[in-house]
C-alpha cells in the first residue's frame, strides 16, 4: 500500500489546512473527468479519496500514523501485545497481569486520542511570549446525546453478556490447570454497556468531528520547535471517556535581520568601508525598540558590538541574553573612474601601493565618447 503522505505530497505533520490544499490540487489533476484516455485515472482518484478520508480524521490519522492503517482489525493484528501481557497471565495464572485492573473489567470510558497543532509566530512573539490561537480538527462530545451515544431520553444499559465487565472469559482444563482466556465482548465492543438505541447523529459513539479553537499562551523564550502540552484538549473519549492532550508545535518564521545563537541575538550588519574607517552614528531597530549606536572608526569585519540585555529571556531563570551586532565591511566592485581616482589619491597621501588604473576601462570610455 502506498504510503498516503507521500501519495499527497505532504509531510507527516502537515496541518489539517496543507492536507486540503493538497488534496484539492491533485483532486483536479487525476480526476477521471480531466483524464478521459487514462484507464487508470479512476483507481487514482479512488486512492486520493481514500488518503484524504483517513488524513483528515484525527482518530483515523492517529491510528494511521501508529500502524500503517485505520482499519481496527488490521490494528489489532499489527498489535499483538495489544492485550497480551493481561492474557498471558490469566492464561497460566488465571489472574490479571500486575498493573492491570484485578477485577477484570474494562473500562467503559476509554480516553480520548492525543491530536497535535501547529501555532506560527513571529521572533518577537517567540522572545516576549504571546496568547495566540490554535486550530484544529478534533472528536467533540456530541450535541445531541451529550456523549452519551443513546437516543435521546435513552441511556445505555448493562451489557448481560459481559455483565458490564466488557470482556468474556473462557475456562477450560488442561494438563498444565485450568486455562483461563479473555477476549474483548462482541455484544458491547468493551465498552460493559449497550446502546439499544443510538443517537441518529453520533451513530452512538456520543462524538462528532469538528473544527476547534483553543487559546495558547506562548511564554517568552520559545525556541522554534518547542512542544506545548494541552492537558485534557485533545479528541473526546467515545461514550464520555475522557479526552485526550493537545501537543503544540511553535513554529517561528525567519526575522529580517536577526537569528538566534542560545539567548542571544545575533545581526550580522553589513556596512560600508566608508563608514567602517570613519566610524558612525546611526538609529538601530531592536526588538525592545529604536536605540542609538556607534560604529567606531576602524571597524574591521568581524567586530562585535554588544547590547546587553536585548536578547532572548531565559525560560527556567532570570534575566535576557544579548543582542551581538557583527559587522561585516563591504567593499566596492563598482567604483566610477572618479571614486576610484578619490581612493587612488588617498592611497597616494598614506603611501600605500595600489593597482594602476585597468586599461580595459580606459578603452571602454574611449569607445564610448567615440560613439
Amino acid at each position: 500500500m502506498s504510503d498516503y503522505y507521500e501519495m499527497l505530497g505532504v509531510e507527516r505533520r502537515a496541518t489539517q489546512e496543507e492536507l486540503k490544499r493538497a488534496y484539492r490540487k491533485l483532486a483536479r489533476k487525476h480526476h477521471p473527468d480531466a483524464n478521459p484516455g487514462d484507464p487508470n485515472a479512476e483507481s487514482r482518484f479512488k486512492e486520493l479519496n481514500k488518503a484524504y478520508e483517513t488524513l483528515s480524521d484525527p482518530e483515523r490519522r492517529s491510528l494511521y500514523d501508529r500502524f500503517g492503517t485505520d482499519d481496527p482489525k488490521k490494528v489489532q493484528m499489527s498489535d499483538p501485545f495489544a492485550d497480551g501481557l493481561s492474557s498471558l497471565f490469566e492464561t497460566f495464572f488465571g489472574a490479571a497481569a500486575p498493573f492491570v485492573d484485578m477485577t477484570g473489567s474494562r473500562s467503559a470510558t476509554p480516553r480520548g486520542e492525543d491530536i497535535e497543532g501547529y501555532v506560527d509566530l513571529e521572533l518577537k512573539d517567540a522572545v516576549f511570549g504571546v496568547k495566540k490561537d490554535v486550530k484544529v480538527r478534533t472528536a467533540i462530545a456530541c450535541g445531541s446525546c451529550g456523549g452519551s451515544g443513546a437516543q435521546s431520553g435513552m441511556s445505555p444499559v448493562r451489557c448481560s453478556t459481559c455483565s458490564g465487565t466488557g470482556q468474556v472469559r473462557q475456562v477450560r482444563q488442561s494438563l498444565l490447570g485450568r486455562m483461563v482466556s479473555t477476549s474483548v465482548c462482541d455484544d458491547c465492543e468493551g465498552f460493559g454497556e449497550k446502546i439499544e438505541q443510538p443517537c441518529s447523529s453520533c451513530k452512538g459513539y456520543g462524538r462528532s468531528i469538528e473544527d476547534v479553537t483553543y487559546p495558547v499562551e506562548v511564554p517568552a523564550g520559545v525556541e522554534n520547535g518547542t512542544k506545548l502540552r494541552l492537558t485534557g484538549k485533545g479528541a473526546v473519549g467515545p461514550r464520555g471517556g475522557p479526552s485526550g492532550d493537545l501537543y503544540v508545535h511553535l513554529r517561528v518564521r525567519p526575522h529580517p535581520y536577526l537569528h538566534r545563537e542560545g539567548n542571544n541575538l545575533v545581526h550580522e550588519m553589513h556596512i560600508p568601508f566608508t563608514q567602517a574607517a570613519l566610524g558612525v552614528e546611526r538609529d538601530y531597530e531592536t526588538l525592545d525598540g529604536t536605540v542609538s549606536i556607534t560604529v567606531k572608526s576602524g571597524t574591521e569585519t568581524g567586530k562585535e558590538l554588544k547590547l546587553p540585555g536585548k536578547g532572548v529571556p531565559y525560560i527556567r531563570g532570570r534575566g535576557r541574553g544579548d543582542l551581538l551586532i557583527r559587522f561585516v565591511v563591504d567593499v566596492p566592485d563598482d567604483l566610477t573612474a572618479e571614486q576610484a581616482q578619490l581612493i587612488r589619491e588617498l592611497a597616494e597621501l598614506r603611501g600605500e601601493d595600489v593597482a594602476p588604473p585597468s586599461r580595459d576601462g580606459l578603452l571602454k570610455k574611449l569607445r564610448s565618447a567615440l560613439t
